[in-house]
C-alpha cells in the first residue's frame, strides 16, 4: 500500500493549503471578508489534494490482490530437463530448470503430506461427531490441536515452497521452434527478398535520408519536441501528419478485410498484465517499459499486451470463439535503454509512436498456430508490397527471441538514404506462454466438465508508423525533393500524390 503523508489527510482546518492560502491574505493586509475567500480557494485545493490521495490508496490497495495467478507447464518441464535448458541457453535466458523441477517435486510432497494431515483432521473431527466419554473427548481435542498446528506448518512450507518455485519459473522462456536458428542476430536465416534495393545508381541522382528528404517538406519538428517532452520525441508535421493518419486507416482497413476485428486499445496498463505477456529483459538488459508511480501501472510497449489482457482469466468455448483475430491501433511507448549507433539517428527510434498491431487466439494445436502465423505474415507482407517497399523475411534466430516466442519472423524493408536494411514489422508464435501466464483456458463446448487446455497466442506488427515512414519517404523520393505517395495511401491523403516543398503548408 502507498503511504499518503498526514498532511493530505489531517483535520479540515489544519491543512497547509488553506493556512498558507489565509497567512498570505493575511500578511498582505487584506480584509478579513478577502482573507475568507482565500482561505476557501486554499480549502478547494486542499479537497482536490485529499481526493486524489485517496484514489491513490484505493489504487494501491486494489493492487495488493492477485490480478492473476499464472500456472507452469512443470510436467513438460519435468520430462524434459535437458532439452529445455539447452533451449534456454541457445536463448541467453538465465534460468535453472534443474532446480525449478527438484522445487516442483517438493512442492507435490509436500502438498501430499498436506492432504494426508488433513485426511487426520476430518477423521478426528467425525470421531468427535459420536456420543463420547470425557476423557476420550479431550484426547481428540489435544489431538485435534496438534494436527491443526502440523497443518499450519506443513502448508506454510508448501507455500514456501510455492513462491519460491514459481518465481524461478518466470524465467524460463517459451520452448523453440525445431527450424529456428541458432545464435545471434547475424545467424538469421533469409526467407525472401521482396523487390530491388534501390541505389544513388539506379536512381541517377544521389539519395538523401528521411532527415534530409523532410527538412524541405516541414515534416519533422523535433525542437518542439524535446522542448515539450525530451529527448526521442517530436511533432509530426504536414505530409508527416497526414501519412501516419492514412496509413494507420489504410492498415486497419486491409486487416478487417481479412477477417480482423477493429479493436481501440487503452496506454495504459496493469503490470501483471505486462507481465503475464513475458516482457521481461534477459540478465544485464535495462527494461523498455515505462511504469506510473504510485500504481500498478505501466504504459503499453505494444497494443499486444492490452490485446492479450482481454483473455486474461476467461475459458473460451473453442466451438464459438476460436480462432480470434483482433487489429488494434494504439501508442507504444519504449524507454530505448541501451540502444546506440546509426539507428538514434532520426525517427527510427523513439520513445512513442503509433502503431497498428495484429493479434490471435487459436486452439492449443502447433499445426493450427502454425497456420496462423503464416496468415499473419502474408498480411504483412501484402501491405508492404502495396506500399512498393523492398523487403526481406527473416527468420529470427535463438538470441533474438523474446521469452515468450516461440517462433519469430522480422521483416526489413531497404532504406535507400541510410542504405540499409531497417525493421519494420515482425510476427510471432507464443504458443501456450502467455495463456498460462494470463490463465487463459478454453473447451470445446459449453457442457464440457473439466479438460481445460491452454490455447495459443500470436502477434504481429501490421505498420509501425515511423519505420513505414522512413521506408516510403526514401524508397519514393524523387530528384526534385518531391515525394510521390503510394497510390493506395492517396484516398486517404485528400488525393496528394506526391508532397512536394512548396505544398508544405
Amino acid at each position: 500500500a502507498v503511504a499518503v503523508p498526514a498532511t493530505l489527510v489531517g483535520s479540515p482546518g489544519g491543512h497547509p493549503l488553506r493556512k498558507e492560502a489565509s497567512a498570505s491574505a493575511s500578511a498582505k493586509g487584506y480584509p478579513q471578508r478577502h482573507r475568507c475567500l482565500a482561505w476557501t480557494a486554499g480549502a478547494l485545493a486542499a479537497a482536490r489534494c485529499e481526493r486524489r490521495a485517496r484514489r491513490v490508496t484505493r489504487a494501491a490497495e486494489k493492487a495488493t490482490g492477485p490480478l492473476v495467478t499464472p500456472s507452469f507447464d512443470f510436467g513438460y518441464w519435468s520430462e524434459h530437463v535437458d532439452e529445455v535448458q539447452r533451449d534456454a541457453d541457445n536463448r541467453k535466458f538465465d534460468c535453472d530448470v534443474k532446480a525449478v523441477v527438484s522445487l516442483y517435486q517438493e512442492y507435490k510432497e509436500a502438498m501430499q503430506a498436506v492432504q494426508e494431515i488433513q485426511k487426520r483432521r476430518n477423521a478426528v473431527a467425525k470421531s468427535m461427531k459420536g456420543k463420547l466419554e470425557q476423557e476420550e473427548r479431550q484426547k481428540l481435542i489435544e489431538e485435534g490441536k496438534q494436527i491443526k498446528e502440523e497443518l499450519g506448518e506443513m502448508e506454510a512450507k508448501a507455500d514456501a515452497i510455492s513462491e519460491k518455485m514459481n518465481s524461478m519459473a518466470v524465467q524460463i522462456p517459451n520452448i523453440s521452434h525445431p527450424d529456428v536458428p541458432v545464435g545471434p542476430e547475424e545467424n538469421a536465416k533469409i526467407v525472401r527478398i521482396n523487390g530491388k534495393e534501390r541505389t544513388s545508381e539506379d536512381a541517377g541522382f544521389t539519395l538523401k535520408d528521411h532527415l534530409e528528404i523532410g527538412a524541405p517538406l516541414g515534416l519533422f519538428d523535433f525542437e518542439s519536441g524535446g522542448k515539450v517532452s525530451g529527448q526521442k520525441f517530436l511533432y509530426f508535421r504536414n505530409g508527416a501528419a497526414l501519412l501516419e493518419l492514412a496509413l494507420v486507416q489504410w492498415a486497419m482497413h486491409e486487416a478487417v478485410k481479412r477477417g480482423f476485428t477493429p479493436i481501440m486499445t487503452p496506454d495504459l496498463i496493469r503490470a501483471p498484465v505486462v507481465a503475464g505477456c513475458g516482457f521481461q529483459p534477459r540478465t544485464g538488459e535495462a527494461t523498455q517499459i515505462y511504469e506510473v508511480a504510485d500504481s500498478d501501472l505501466c504504459l503499453a510497449g505494444t497494443a499486444e499486451i492490452p490485446l492479450a489482457g482481454i483473455f486474461m482469466n476467461e475459458t473460451l468455448i473453442a466451438r464459438d470463439q476460436l480462432p480470434q483475430k483482433l487489429v488494434a491501433f494504439g501508442h507504444a511507448f519504449r524507454t530505448e535503454a541501451g540502444s546506440s549507433g546509426s539507428e538514434n539517428r532520426g525517427i527510427y527510434r523513439l520513445h512513442q509512436f503509433s502503431k497498428v498491431e495484429l493479434f490471435a487466439v487459436t486452439k492449443g494445436d502447433l499445426e493450427e498456430s502454425n497456420a496462423m502465423l503464416e496468415e499473419i505474415r502474408q498480411l504483412e507482407e501484402d501491405i508492404f508490397s502495396q506500399l512498393g517497399l523492398c523487403f526481406r523475411v527473416l527468420d529470427m534466430p535463438s538470441e533474438e527471441l523474446g521469452a515468450p516466442a516461440y517462433r519469430k519472423y522480422d521483416i526489413e524493408a531497404w532504406m535507400p538514404g541510410m542504405q540499409k536494411w531497417g525493421e519494420i514489422s515482425s510476427c510471432s508464435s507464443c504458443t501456450d506462454y502467455q495463456a498460462r501466464r494470463l490463465n487463459v483456458r478454453y473447451k470445446e463446448t459449453f457442457s464440457q466438465k473439466g479438460g481445460l487446455e491452454s490455447p495459443h497466442t500470436l502477434n504481429g506488427t501490421c505498420c509501425a508508423v515511423p519505420r513505414m515512414i522512413i521506408a516510403i519517404l526514401e524508397t519514393h523520393q524523387n530528384e526534385d525533393g518531391s515525394v510521390t505517395i503510394p497510390e493506395v495511401l492517396r484516398p486517404y491523403m485528400m488525393g496528394m500524390e506526391a508532397l512536394r516543398p512548396d505544398e508544405k503548408k
